[in-house]
């Protein structure tokens, strides 16, 4: 456990934070959609909502990641046990 002094990563900047980020966009890009075309899939969303979430500006929640996967036709169940 780190002490109070110690710090890590930020959690955007955490490896496997990293690694989701990397294979969330290779989902869109896979799916052939660019960002715009996939952001249409959060209603209610900036048009720099997946620019964000993949350059690490903003983190992606669970409900986000979930209606991620199923814009770009993968199984969220799947997707996350693909990242370790």
């Amino acid at each position: 456990m780190m002490g109070k002094t110690q710090k890590g990563p930020s959690s955007q900047h955490d490896p496997e934070y990293i690694r989701l980020r990397e294979r969330l966009k290779g989902y869109r890009l896979d799916a052939d959609l660019t960002q715009v075309q996939l952001v249409k899939a959060f209603k209610k969303k900036h048009h720099t909502f997946v620019h964000k979430i993949e350059s690490g500006d903003r983190r992606i929640d669970p409900v986000e990641f979930v209606r991620w996967c199923r814009a770009c036709g993968v199984d969220p169940g799947e997707a996350i046990l693909q990242i370790k």
